[in-house]
This record gives structure tokens, sequence and C-alpha cells, in this order.
């Protein structure tokens, strides 16, 4: 059984920065994607950053030049470095794990970006 567990999120003022980890247990094929997306109130969940197999990274326009997508294979960790922060970033933010078989999600942790 994969388990994704999420750490990183917290209250920021605007312009700051966070960094958030997720980290994958269990086992699973090299063949993935690890996926950032958010939700912010009253709002759809949207993807924010897609990283393919290690190599590949997208982002959302909202996030381009301010968020970078990491992995650390050899640790099953993938982070999400957030910059220049927003108050619309504010939002609940999710990790993903998608396979050719299976999709995993992480349990969410808020991000408040307020003065």
């Amino acid at each position: 059984q994969v388990r994704l567990v999420e750490s990183g999120g917290g209250l920021v003022q605007p312009g700051g920065s966070l960094r958030r980890s997720c980290a994958a247990s269990g086992s699973f094929t090299s063949l993935n994607a690890m996926v950032w997306h958010r939700q912010a109130p009253g709002k759809q969940r949207e993807l924010v950053a897609e990283m393919v197999s290690g190599v590949t990274a997208t982002y959302s326009d909202s996030v381009k030049g301010r968020f970078t997508i990491s992995r650390d294979s050899a640790k099953n960790m993938a982070y999400l470095q957030m910059n220049s922060l927003k108050p619309e970033d504010t939002a609940v933010y999710y990790c993903r794990l998608l396979t050719p078989v299976a999709d995993y999600w992480g349990q969410g942790t808020q991000v408040t970006v307020s003065s």
C-alpha cells in the first residue's frame, strides 16, 4: 500500500516562501508522475505543478516562475518550493502520485498567505 505524507504548510506573509514536502512510502513503479494540486475555498481543485518520471516539469500559468517542483527519487520525496507567494495562493495543497495503474493522494495541508 502506497502512502503519501505531506508537510511544510502554514502561514506566510505575501512575498514570502514555503517549501512543501511529500514523502511516499510503499512500492510503486518508477514510471510515475508526481503532481501538486491545490483547492481554494469555493473553487475547483487545480493542478499546480507536475513532474513526470522525475524529468519533465510543467506548471500552471498562475505559478510559473514562482513555484518549482522537484524530486529525490532515492528518498521517494517530492517537493514544491513556493516563492513570491501571493494571497491568491491561499489553498489546501495536495500531493498526488500517478502510475499507469494507480492514483494516490496525500492528506492535504493548508497554506495561507496573509499579512
